[in-house]
């Protein structure tokens, strides 16, 4: 028997074997009897901690958050609310590009991760402790979208269609249709992503985040100057 098997079970360790499941095999392999063999413990075991795929589901979205929170702490030093914030979602970011399969799942919770609260409370108090108004934070929020949580709600995504869900694909297949979309075929060809440049979508690459993220930041700056 491993140190793990031997270890006492708790919601902290059920939930970091989930982690590392969906990392390896992604979302759908995660069963409560996959994760009971991963830390060799009857499925059954494991309702006492997170009672069903649901529970789990939700305390994998508030386990995410907790891991940016940390990332954040590690990464953001700066001392103005504008740095902050960006490194903050640059934080996050980093923490989406580790677990890929993470926005989806965030996207299609019901439920509000315990974690989230506390962690847009920063948020807001960040941007209030910097001079801005509440009213303007509010908007701030808004328009940050999930971008505040490292990745960006895409409109159309060619896998929840059915279609490709590799970004190369998806492109070549616009590319085909040039004659009928001329205009997004020649943004397309000029904007084909790097393959420095990691994508955790069709359209959300590290380039393009950061270009909207300053652009947002830099809106708020001039706006805090009016406080409208």
């Amino acid at each position: 028997m491993s140190v793990e098997e031997r270890a006492p079970l708790t919601r902290e360790r059920v939930l970091a074997a989930a982690m590392r499941v969906v990392d390896a095999e992604g979302i759908k392999a995660l069963t409560m009897r996959r994760l009971g063999a991963e830390l060799g413990v009857e499925a059954m075991s494991l309702y006492h901690h997170l009672p069903g795929k649901e529970a789990l589901l939700d305390g994998l979205a508030d386990a995410l958050i907790a891991e940016i929170q940390a990332e954040a702490a590690l990464r953001v030093d700066a001392a103005g609310w504008k740095e902050r914030l960006r490194q903050t979602f640059l934080a996050a970011r980093v923490v989406m590009l580790r677990h890929p399969w993470a926005p989806g799942m965030l996207g299609a919770r019901t439920t509000v991760p315990a974690r989230l609260f506390a962690y847009y409370d920063g948020i807001v108090g960040t941007m209030t402790g910097g001079g801005l108004s509440h009213r303007l934070a509010h908007r701030a929020v808004h328009a940050f979208g999930t971008m505040a949580l490292g990745f960006t709600q895409e409109l159309f995504r060619p896998e929840a269609a059915g279609g490709a869900a590799d970004v190369d694909a998806a492109e070549a297949d616009l590319t085909a249709m040039a004659a009928a979309l001329p205009h997004l075929t020649a943004m397309v060809a000029a904007e084909a992503h790097d393959a420095a440049d990691p994508v955790l979508g069709w359209c959300d690459g590290q380039t393009e985040f950061e270009f909207t993220l300053a652009l947002i930041l830099d809106g708020l700056e001039r706006g805090a100057a009016g406080q409208r």
